[in-house]
């Protein structure tokens, strides 16, 4: 009986280890995901005592290695030309393109007689630099009168035609820009001129020209029927930090205008400069945009100046115009465009006498700062090769 009892305990503490053993086996065990083409293990969680993971082999990347986003530098603003290198300059680039007119007339009054064909080759010398007939007509006639008088030597005859020419520019006209503030109120500037004659870049080189000047300046870009009228003009203002008011493509001119103004007042610019369309398929179309853009600017302030824009290379055809835009608009100045190419120089002439307005503003070339104040003697004296 005693060694039953004993056999049956033994067989109890047997089957117990067994059964601790089983569970023990199956805690230890890492539980198995099955997947559809192979197994994957999942990982367990660390327990006190585990070692640290094996350092991978690529290094992380650290804050400083992180590319951060691209920021735009602010935009370094120009300076531009002041008004006294422009008039140098004015000087050097019209001596080099303008300068045959002086020499040609100068050869020709240095001659030992002044007879009868020498005075129709000078008419015909000022006829092909686009003077005009009737300007040429007066000046060959003042010339015969006082070199009859005062005689025919080659330094007598280059001072006579100096003032003569001097005369037929007309110093006495007033060429200033009417641009600052007065009343309170910004001065309004409208360009106006056919495409093509550099209307829209002569806006842009123009508030460079203010701003050399400690102008607070607002451009207005009015031309709303050229796609690129806009752009470019927003870029001449960046470039030194003059804001340009623009509208969508096709947008009514007169409410760009409207809106130039009121920014120029709101910021109290010295001065607004407005680009306009520069259509010209019939006069009454061209007068009712003009008219009602200066309407509806004058509902603000008083618009100061009216510029005139003109290719100076186009000889006659720039009078046609120049005529056209008299009759639409009250011009009060005349910028002449490249004059520094196969311009004429007596297109001045020519053009003042026509309009009955001064040359104001003269460009020299491509250049952002190719644009100066009209100097008349400056002007004489380098269509007569003096450029000191």
């Amino acid at each position: 009986m005693i060694e039953i009892l004993i056999l049956v305990v033994v067989v109890a503490v047997l089957a117990v280890g067994t059964a601790i053993g089983l569970v023990t086996s199956r805690r230890g065990r890492k539980p198995v995901t099955r997947g559809t083409s192979t197994d994957v293990i999942a990982p367990t969680e660390p327990r006190v005592g585990d070692d640290a993971e094996t350092p991978r082999d690529t290094p992380t990347r650290t804050v400083e290695d992180r590319e951060l986003p691209d920021v735009a530098p602010a935009p370094t603003l120009e300076r531009p030309e002041s008004r006294a290198s422009r008039l140098v300059r004015l000087r050097q680039r019209l001596s080099r393109s303008q300068g045959t007119l002086g020499r040609g007339l100068l050869a020709l009054l240095s001659r030992d007689r002044l007879d009868e064909d020498t005075w129709e080759d000078i008419e015909d010398t000022l006829l092909t630099a686009d003077i005009g007939v009737a300007p040429t007509q007066l000046l060959v006639e003042r010339l015969r009168e006082r070199l009859r008088v005062e005689g025919a030597g080659p330094a007598q005859a280059r001072a006579v035609l100096r003032e003569e020419l001097l005369t037929l520019v007309d110093p006495t006209l007033d060429r200033s820009l009417h641009v600052s503030r007065t009343g309170g109120l910004p001065g309004v500037v409208l360009m106006v001129g056919v495409n093509g004659t550099g209307k829209t870049t002569t806006v842009g080189k123009l508030g460079r020209v203010l701003v050399a000047d400690d102008k607070q300046v607002v451009l207005g870009a009015a031309d709303t029927f050229r796609a690129a009228a806009a752009d470019q003009l927003t870029t001449w203002g960046e470039r030194v930090g003059v804001p340009t008011v623009r509208g969508p493509e096709g947008s009514d001119p007169a409410s760009v205008a409207f809106e130039a103004v009121k920014t120029g007042i709101e910021q109290e610019a010295d001065v607004v400069l407005v680009d306009t369309a520069g259509r010209l398929q019939n006069k009454a179309g061209l007068m009712d945009e003009l008219g009602k853009v200066k309407r509806v600017v004058e509902k603000q302030a008083p618009v100061t100046e009216v510029l005139l824009v003109l290719d100076a290379t186009t000889g006659q055809n720039g009078m046609v115009q120049a005529r056209v835009f008299r009759e639409v608009v009250d011009v009060t100045g005349i910028v002449l465009t490249k004059l520094d190419g196969s311009a004429k120089g007596g297109i001045v002439v020519a053009v003042q006498r026509e309009l009955g307005v001064p040359v104001k503003l003269v460009g020299l070339g491509e250049g952002a700062d190719d644009l100066a104040p009209f100097d008349p003697e400056a002007f004489v004296d380098a269509l007569l090769g003096d450029t000191a």
